[in-house]
């Protein structure tokens, strides 16, 4: 089933580079969304369209929520908190990098509070998925990355997912919310007989993945085995992300790249960057705060 952009709207021209990790703050009612190389975190209330941006002054990569007035943050290289008050940054850690094309990639709390993030490099399996804890300890969940995107959890906290995008693959992962340890990988959706890769994903209430598909022209939903039920055609050809926002947790809210795209794509994308929105017939969940 395919849904066509008509039930697509474009809530904010941004107008991003690389519009990544959008997520609901539930006790705000806002969306935040980062825009990677312009070093903007995004703030945007749907209800009065009020809107502002802090500029953290390098890469970043993912966002979650933190407590007073904070977010978590990945930058190119660091983690660091983001005062939303005063736009101050302060560094929590720094980790070196042996490929100096490597930085910090999407990332999510889990219900625990604990901040999960991944890097992304130009060599392959050279990459990979960290944990940091609130009690400030940092650990390597899984190497032997290239891209990592797009982590999620199942409603009931037992699946992990992770896109790998230039594998072209979404893994789902057994997930130990105790320990938070991952076992038993394996694919979750296989899609290398298609010309566009998974990024960033989000679920819903009923298990479903909604996952972006860049240089794809939509967003794909697949039900809990991985069975492909719909489409939804975006105007843009790099959707990068999306998320449940909205005081019901009904509308997909969807961010967007420019960067790399063709001028003869543009013309066809001339929207690209900007944020979008889709009213659902489902709901997701509002984001976990990192507990630190």
């Amino acid at each position: 089933m395919n849904t066509t952009s008509d039930s697509l709207k474009n809530v904010f021209q941004a107008r991003a580079r690389l519009g990544e990790s959008p997520f609901w703050h539930q006790q705000e009612q806002q969306l935040y969304w980062v825009d990677i190389y312009n070093h903007r975190v995004h703030q945007f209330n749907p209800v009065t369209g009020s809107h502002q941006f802090f500029d953290v002054g390098e890469v970043v990569g993912c966002i979650a929520p933190a407590n007073d007035h904070r977010l978590i943050m990945a930058g190119r290289s660091r983690l660091a908190f983001l005062d939303t008050r005063n736009g101050t940054v302060t560094t929590i850690l720094n980790i070196e990098f042996n490929d100096p094309s490597t930085r910090f990639n999407d990332g999510k709390c889990d219900a625990a509070g604990r901040f999960w993030f991944g890097s992304k490099c130009t060599k392959e399996a050279n990459c990979s998925l960290y944990r940091y804890d609130p009690d400030g300890s940092l650990h390597v969940v899984l190497s032997g990355l290239t891209i990592s995107n797009g982590p999620a959890w199942s409603p009931d906290e037992s699946i992990f997912y992770l896109a790998d995008s230039p594998l072209k693959t979404i893994y789902a992962f057994d997930f130990d919310k105790e320990s938070g340890s991952l076992s038993n990988r394996r694919v979750f959706v296989d899609l290398t007989a298609e010309l566009f890769y998974p990024d960033g994903l989000t679920v819903d209430r009923n298990g479903c993945i909604w996952s972006a598909m860049w240089d794809g022209y939509c967003i794909i939903r697949f039900d809990p085995s991985g069975k492909e039920m719909m489409r939804v055609k975006t105007p843009v050809i790099r959707p990068t992300s999306c998320t449940f926002g909205g005081e019901d947790l009904t509308t997909l809210y969807i961010t967007t790249a420019s960067v790399g795209v063709s001028e003869e794509e543009i013309q066809k994308s001339f929207y690209s960057g900007d944020l979008f929105s889709l009213a659902t017939s489902t709901s997701g969940f509002p984001a976990h705060h990192f507990k630190g």
